[in-house]
């Protein structure tokens, strides 16, 4: 379980995080905050800052790995002004790695918001938060109004921000759904071209970047594209901040390098609780599927996950013990998507009900081995007419259900009942693991 050498984390998006009120602009620019964004306005032309993020090899901190330089790049070559949207709906279940970005370190992510529109040509940026997300939200405001006092925002960028809370929909967080929320409409994805980028809110080219990916664009500056790739591997360079909730002794968020193994961040978080053995590791969120403990010395980089059956994602680890019934946990999440398809695919908003009917009847021992092949059937089906990712994640559980734990289902078959005592709805332990939330008063 545990790796042959020790692990330690590698801060470059969360540097300073445990420093007190790292939140106030003071203490953040005491650390050099804002250096970067001054550097880029009054010696980089636009043109140059991309150059050094698209050196850099940064990619789509989000769950896309898209390179994050080549889409800075086409939406400032899009006709027309700008606009920057930071994606901070974060739903994914097991994600909150951005909810501790937004609450602890809100300027950096506003500084490389703030990069990001000077690079695009952007005269607005809109901060899109989870509704949930009061403390992140209120730190946010917080920081943009300091910002605005010290003359970073209207003086030194001419920008607007603007706050919006999200819809507690999972599908928000797709960047068309999220665009359609933003102009007051339900949130569908958008058929594709024109792509965001060339075409978005109010029709104007629209940047649209994750929380973290903003986060790490401030050191890249400061430090240039070279370090930032002698970091990680060369096909991925830098760190992620990984999200680890489930049945480790610490949950939490860790960041570290790409390509360190998963030993080596299951180490982090005090490997699997005492007295309790690893089944299984979701490694990107519950749209990836899931892996073994033979893959427990894995890469945690996309090209080695792709290789080991699975995805990076959003980096959001989900550990299981031996406690789990894997039934239970494709039932669960199987609930979880059906009720966040926002209807506009047929495939999905039907397939998704018919997947939790089954899985739901295989796991109360009602199921019949027929049912297994209509499961296939299903699985094939809804991600073939889907139109946005939605349908590809809802039936990740089933197929990694169906692929690596078929004797598990079958037992269920044979014995008329779960063979494992349900101790606790599994989908509920996939949610953020992270201390209780401030209240509003809180400083």
């Amino acid at each position: 379980m545990a790796a042959s050498y020790a692990i330690s984390e590698c801060t470059v998006v969360r540097d300073g995080i445990d420093q007190p009120r790292m939140h106030d602009i003071d203490t953040y620019s005491a650390r050099g905050g804002y250096a970067a964004l001054r550097r880029c306005v009054e010696t980089l032309a636009p043109e140059a800052v991309i150059d050094q993020v698209e050196a850099s090899g940064l990619t789509g901190r989000g769950g896309a790995d898209f390179p994050t330089g080549m889409k800075w790049r086409t939406v400032a070559r899009s006709p027309g002004v700008g606009y920057v949207v930071v994606n901070g709906k974060e739903s994914e279940p097991g994600a909150f790695k951005d909810r501790e970005l937004m609450e602890q370190l809100p300027h950096r992510v506003l500084e490389g918001a703030l990069i990001a529109a000077h690079a695009v040509g952007a005269d607005e940026v809109v901060f899109f938060i989870r509704g949930a997300y009061r403390l992140a939200y209120r730190r946010i405001a917080e920081a943009v109004a300091q910002a605005e006092q010290a003359g970073l925002i209207g003086e030194l960028v001419k920008a607007h921000v603007h706050l919006h809370r999200s819809p507690e929909a999972y599908i928000c967080g797709e960047e068309t759904a999220l665009i359609e929320a933003l102009e007051g409409r339900r949130p569908m994805p958008r058929g594709k071209p024109p792509y965001p980028a060339v075409q978005g809110f109010q029709g104007r080219p629209t940047l649209v970047n994750n929380v973290e990916t903003l986060a790490n664009v401030p050191a890249i500056i400061a430090r240039g594209p070279e370090w930032y790739r002698g970091l990680g591997t060369p096909e991925a360079p830098g760190t992620r901040v990984f999200s680890v909730s489930g049945h480790v002794a610490r949950p939490g968020t860790y960041e570290c390098e790409l390509g360190v193994p998963l030993s080596g961040l299951l180490q982090l978080a005090g490997g699997v609780r005492p007295g309790h053995t690893l089944k299984g590791v979701i490694p990107g969120g519950t749209s990836t599927p899931i892996l073994l403990p033979r893959h427990v010395n894995v890469p945690l980089a996309p090209k080695s996950l792709k290789e080991a059956g699975s995805l990076l994602g959003t980096a959001s680890v989900i550990v299981y013990d031996e406690t789990v019934c894997m039934v239970d946990v494709a039932a669960n999440l199987s609930q979880f998507y059906r009720d966040e398809s926002c209807g506009k695919c047929t495939p999905c908003r039907d397939g998704t009900e018919m997947l939790l009917q089954l899985l739901t009847r295989i796991e109360a021992g009602e199921g019949q081995p027929d049912d297994l092949e209509l499961l296939n059937r299903i699985c094939e089906y809804v991600p073939a007419g889907s139109i946005c990712g939605l349908g590809v994640a809802a039936v990740v559980p089933a197929v990694a259900m169906l692929r690596h734990f078929r004797a598990e289902v079958e037992e269920h078959f044979r014995l008329g009942r779960c063979p494992i005592p349900r101790r606790f709805e599994v989908a509920g332990q996939c949610f953020p693991v992270v201390p209780p939330e401030p209240s509003d008063a809180a400083p």
